[in-house]
Formats: C-alpha cells, sequence, structure tokens
C-alpha cells in the first residue's frame, strides 16, 4: 500500500497528549497514532451504517405479531445458548 506524507497541525497539549501514547509504547511514532485513530474511526462509522441499515431494514418488516413477553422470552433463550456456548468454549463448566 502507498502512503501519502500528510501535514497536521495540532494544539500544544494535543501534541503532549500523542507523545504520552508513544512514550506508553503502544506506538512507535506519530504516524502510527494517526493511523489507528483514523482506522477506528473507519471502524466507528462502519458500525453505525451497519446499525441503520439494521434498523432500515427493522422498519421495512414491519409490525411483528409477537406479544413483549414472546419477545423476551426469545432474547432471553438466546442469551442462553450464547452464555451456554461461552462457558463451554472456556472449559468452565
Amino acid at each position: 500500500m502507498s502512503t501519502i506524507r500528510k501535514t497536521i497541525t495540532v494544539t500544544a497539549p494535543q501534541s503532549e497528549w500523542i507523545k504520552s501514547r508513544i512514550a506508553s509504547g503502544d506506538f512507535t511514532n506519530d504516524s502510527e497514532y494517526i493511523r489507528d485513530l483514523i482506522r477506528r474511526d473507519q471502524e466507528r462509522l462502519d458500525e453505525v451504517e451497519r446499525v441503520r441499515r439494521a434498523l432500515a431494514e427493522g422498519e421495512r418488516s414491519g409490525l411483528s405479531e409477537k406479544s413483549f413477553d414472546d419477545i423476551l422470552n426469545a432474547a432471553r433463550d438466546k442469551f442462553a445458548i450464547h452464555e451456554n456456548a461461552a462457558v463451554y468454549q472456556s472449559g468452565r463448566e
């Protein structure tokens, strides 16, 4: 992947923050930190778009014929299945 050199301007406190993140050992330089921020922003926006699509799909599907109790019980069952699978995978029984 090719890289493009950019020049950015930050405030003194922002610069100190970046330096502290590098000093902590989480990043090796300013560019690595900025690229990480960009990746996280992209992931966040992707997740927001995924939720928007799911909400739009839910709205298009119309009203449910299920009662609140039916929905709640189905959610509890689904949670229990996932919880049991997590316990099984971790070896805790």
